[in-house]
């Protein structure tokens, strides 16, 4: 099972460890990808701030992410699950899981990022902030510049599994599963079982809550159905939703 998760926008500091080595991280195919998105961010950041900050849609209050960006290439880096915080995150509880689970978060999740493209928890990446939504000058639109190279790298990344997309519609303008892995796609939308109604908060922690439910259990689901059968089996209530691969996880409680 592949499961894509979105980034947070908040993210942790990065730390003191070794620097960035690009080559090392997973999915080389997007390496020039990542390269290019690297080098303009970079110099986008140390040569204008003022512009830099309406390109990312900082705050004044955020401008010293900016600073942050200038350094992506000597700041120490840390394993990708540690930079990303925020409410999926927190409810995942990647530093919490038994030693079993955290091995099958390292070979199943997949965090898509405006940087990176793609990367594993256990990839070492410094923190920085640049979200998919963001137009660089040269680059343009981030998600549009991701389609080619994740085009011919995720089929492969995702194997003949399962694939659980958790992602926002931001990150999922990145890559979109067509043909057969489309097939074997689920997607998950958390709804209020009283009212029927979307939640916002909650849906972020209760997707963290799915994953880690998964991890531990070890539940290798190869279908929406055996999904399905995963998800009841851990007391979720799950209905599918009337299109294909897409499931209604209801909760009673929102907070």
């Amino acid at each position: 099972m592949l499961v894509l998760l979105p980034p947070s926008e908040g993210k942790a500091s990065s730390g003191r460890g070794a620097p960035l080595k690009p080559e090392s991280l997973s999915l080389p195919g997007l390496a020039e990808a990542r390269a290019a998105v690297l080098d303009e961010l970079v110099e986008l950041c140390a040569a204008d701030e003022e512009k830099a900050r309406e390109v990312l849609g900082l705050s004044e209050g955020l401008r010293g992410e900016i600073a942050k960006n200038v350094e992506l290439r000597t700041a120490g880096a840390r394993p990708a699950g540690e930079i990303y915080t925020g409410v999926l995150y927190d409810a995942l509880g990647l530093a919490t899981l038994d030693a079993a689970a955290r091995r099958r978060a390292g070979r199943s999740l997949l965090v898509f990022s405006g940087l990176w493209g793609a990367v594993r928890v256990t990839d070492r990446i410094p923190s920085y902030r640049c979200s998919m939504g963001v137009k660089l000058p040269g680059l343009g639109a981030l998600g549009a510049h991701w389609r080619g190279a994740m085009a011919s790298v995720l089929p492969e990344a995702a194997e003949d599994g399962l694939v659980l997309d958790l992602r926002s519609s931001a990150y999922a303008s990145a890559w979109k599963p067509k043909g057969e892995v489309a097939a074997r796609t689920a997607t998950v939308r958390v709804l209020h079982a009283p009212t029927r109604k979307v939640v916002s908060h909650f849906n972020k922690a209760t997707k963290g809550r799915i994953v880690r439910s998964l991890l531990e259990a070890g539940a290798a689901p190869r279908s929406t159905a055996e999904l399905v059968e995963a998800l009841r089996d851990l007391r979720y209530v799950v209905e599918e939703s009337g299109k294909p691969g897409a499931l209604d996880v209801l909760v009673d409680e929102i907070h």
